[in-house]
């Protein structure tokens, strides 16, 4: 069975990853596979330059938060790289932000949502992003709202800061009837 965990930005999703690995389940991370991807990839890097002029982390951020346009534009280019890494990767777990924008769920039997309160979610981007509210506001609100990831997806973990997650974690597995090959 191949699992997703979805999540907006600030939800938590690497540190119920980081719990998933302490239990000897890997979970192949989108975000660190497209960074990957852009650095070493030629073909994509043309692809990521002829739209944005630059592979420069900042120049990216910018085009994205400039238009839905502009962030469709790049995800046509990035997601489809990002598909075949996983599929090539051989690994049942996958973790991504954008789950269901994205379409990365198809390739997944079943999703699991980290959910936290908005204000918990802006704090955590601020500080682990040193950026101001009102960025980690754009970034939230490219993103699909958590109620409807939530309705999506056939399990929620909530990373509140005060929910135990070892135990939801414990649950879920024992759930899905889920045993590591």
């Amino acid at each position: 069975m191949k699992v997703g965990i979805a999540g907006g930005i600030g939800s938590g999703k690497s540190y119920v990853c980081k719990r998933l690995a302490l239990r000897g389940i890997d979970v192949y991370d989108c975000d660190a596979a497209a960074k990957r991807l852009m650095r070493t990839s030629p073909t994509l890097q043309a692809d990521i330059i002829a739209l944005v002029g630059s592979l420069d982390k900042a120049a990216i951020s910018q085009f994205l938060l400039a238009s839905e346009d502009h962030q469709k534009a790049i995800n046509a280019v990035i997601h489809p790289a990002v598909f075949r890494d996983f599929e090539e990767s051989g690994m049942l777990w996958m973790e991504s932000a954008i789950m269901y924008e994205s379409g990365i769920n198809r390739l997944v039997d079943r999703v699991v949502v980290v959910t936290a309160p908005e204000e918990v979610r802006l704090q955590r981007i601020m500080q682990r992003d040193s950026i101001s509210r009102q960025q980690a506001q754009q970034w939230i609100g490219r993103q699909w709202p958590q109620k409807i990831v939530r309705t999506l997806a056939n399990y929620e973990i909530v990373n509140d800061g005060i929910a135990d997650i070892d135990t939801q974690i414990d649950r879920l597995l024992t759930t899905m009837n889920y045993q590591k090959l």
